[in-house]
């Protein structure tokens, strides 16, 4: 029983809520760098090195510099409060590697779409996927260094999404701007549960 003055009773057994989280987006675009600047632990990636053998498999224009790629998950995890925890899992960009969609999508209450406005074709299976699922996500829109700087409604209109779903600009590299896309997530995707109730 909870008291006037004690401590918040976290989730069910004393354990904090876990909640599934998926980062996904094209090749490239700065999945694997969210999850390792926002996790409160040493992040588990699948990294390996590109190789010949990806050459006119894996498209490297506007990435030339890339030298690794996600070949099954990222991993990571944010306390939020006391009883709510964040399990991060980045997705592969590649399409070969879609596969594991499925599984990875498994119980998540939400996803960030990671957008590169370089390749903004890239984010376009993201999106679909989630819409066809009815999974709640976010488009947030990584702003590389010399990339072109587009607007929120520009890259809303590039990429057909409809209006209730946000679009934030963020630095993947940042631990707090992408936390900033996190906590939006988190709003949009209790506000389309309530709605969803209604």
């Amino acid at each position: 029983m909870v008291f006037a003055g004690s401590e918040p009773y976290p989730g069910a057994g004393g354990l904090p809520t876990a909640v599934k989280i998926l980062i996904a987006g094209g090749f490239g675009a700065g999945k694997t760098t969210m999850v390792g600047a926002v996790s409160e632990i040493s992040p588990l990636q699948t990294e390996e090195v590109i190789t010949q053998t990806s050459e006119g498999v894996d498209d490297l224009s506007g990435v030339e510099g890339k030298t690794t790629t996600t070949v099954a998950m990222d991993f990571g995890r944010i306390t939020i409060s006391q009883d709510l925890v964040l399990y991060l899992f980045g997705t592969p960009g590649q399409n070969r590697f879609w596969f594991m969609w499925d599984e990875l999508a498994l119980g998540a209450l939400g996803a960030i779409v990671l957008a590169d406005t370089r390749r903004i074709e890239d984010s376009f299976p993201a999106v679909d996927y989630f819409e066809h699922r009815g999974t709640s996500f976010v488009v947030a829109v990584n702003r590389f260094d010399g990339a072109c700087d587009y607007d929120v409604e520009e890259v809303r209109y590039a990429l057909d999404l409809d209006a209730h779903v946000p679009v934030v600009m963020c630095d993947a590299r940042s631990r707090e701007s992408s936390k900033l896309v996190l906590v939006t997530l988190l709003e949009h995707a209790m506000a389309s549960r309530m709605a969803a109730v209604r």
